[in-house]
């Protein structure tokens, strides 16, 4: 593997370039750091996969997802912001400088973000890729507008799936939740407003077997795990709320994270490892929308330039 000039040390390098991750680099290179962002596939992640955006303050007739990450690379970039499309596959986080290892090379930073965020567990199930916005959808905050009036499916029974569910009952005409076992997992807070909505039906003990679908869903085949007995759902839509599965894998152990895999990092976004943040998705967190990533994305930058500003303090002395 080619190894870049480690003459070359960005005050910081930005992993992932998501909202948190953007908003991070427009903060730093208006405030003079010199940064990069190394970005896997195109700017704006998990976001730029979502048609339409009405709960991101400024856009009174909502925005693409796409339409946005763009607008915030090239905001960021506007002000000297660097970006390199390459997928990190091993961190250094605790040498000097810290190294993080791609495709196109090493790069070295003072300081690195980590904005790599979660990805949607996926059913697995024949066509569900494929389907992704012709029915299959996996955020109802996101996506639940354009099921107003219509029979959606939710497949899961934790507090994602029961939160999604209670949400899409205030829109949807009818809510079908499909669960594995015969009860929810999720916290009793969400027991309650679930069984006494007049629009939401249980189907316990059962999974999806088929998407059912001519250009868009048509329905659902699913099957009971006890009795073996199979049965079609008409629906419009089916939410996915299985479950994140955060994008930590490359990190190699550091910095700290929880028992689901997300790194520990508080409002402050600092992490376990001196110099490093954690924005947005990856982090563990209450809420991950784009505004809450926007948000750590500008903290992540005000922590590191106090680490930035101390370093340069020690190496003067």
């Amino acid at each position: 593997m080619a190894v870049l000039n480690k003459d070359i040390v960005y005050d910081m390098i930005i992993v992932g370039g998501g909202p948190g991750g953007y908003t991070s680099a427009l903060y730093a290179a208006r405030a003079g750091i010199n940064v990069l962002v190394l970005e896997k596939f195109s700017a704006g992640g998990q976001m730029a996969l979502t048609h339409q955006i009405d709960n991101y303050p400024g856009f009174e007739d909502g925005v693409d997802g796409f339409s946005l990450a763009d607008k915030m690379k090239n905001q960021a970039e506007r002000f000297g912001a660097k970006s390199v499309n390459c997928e990190a596959v091993r961190v250094n986080l605790t040498a000097n400088p810290k190294e993080i290892e791609t495709a196109k090379g090493t790069f070295f930073a003072k300081t690195v973000v980590l904005a790599t965020g979660a990805n949607p567990r996926e059913l697995g199930i024949e066509k569900e890729s494929e389907l992704v916005g012709r029915g299959v959808a996996y955020c109802a905050s996101c996506d639940g507008m354009f099921y107003r009036g219509k029979t959606v499916v939710v497949v899961g029974g934790g507090n994602t799936a029961a939160a999604d569910a209670i949400l899409l009952s205030r829109i949807a005409k009818k809510v079908i939740i499909v669960h594995r076992r015969d009860t929810l997992r999720a916290t009793k807070i969400y027991h309650e407003p679930l069984m006494n909505a007049e629009n939401v039906e249980f189907k316990w003990d059962s999974t999806i077997t088929e998407l059912l679908h001519e250009d868009k869903i048509t329905g659902v085949k699913i099957k009971n795990i006890k009795t073996g007995e199979e049965s079609i759902i008409d629906c419009d839509g089916v939410f996915v709320s299985v479950g994140r599965k955060p994008a930590t894998g490359f990190l190699g152990g550091e910095p700290d994270l929880d028992e689901n895999g997300y790194i520990i990092a508080d409002e402050t976004t600092k992490t376990s490892v001196p110099g490093v943040y954690a924005v947005g998705d990856i982090r563990t967190k209450q809420l991950r929308q784009v505004v809450t990533a926007v948000s750590d994305g500008a903290m992540a930058v005000h922590s590191a330039e106090e680490y930035l500003a101390k370093e340069h303090k020690g190496s003067e002395k």
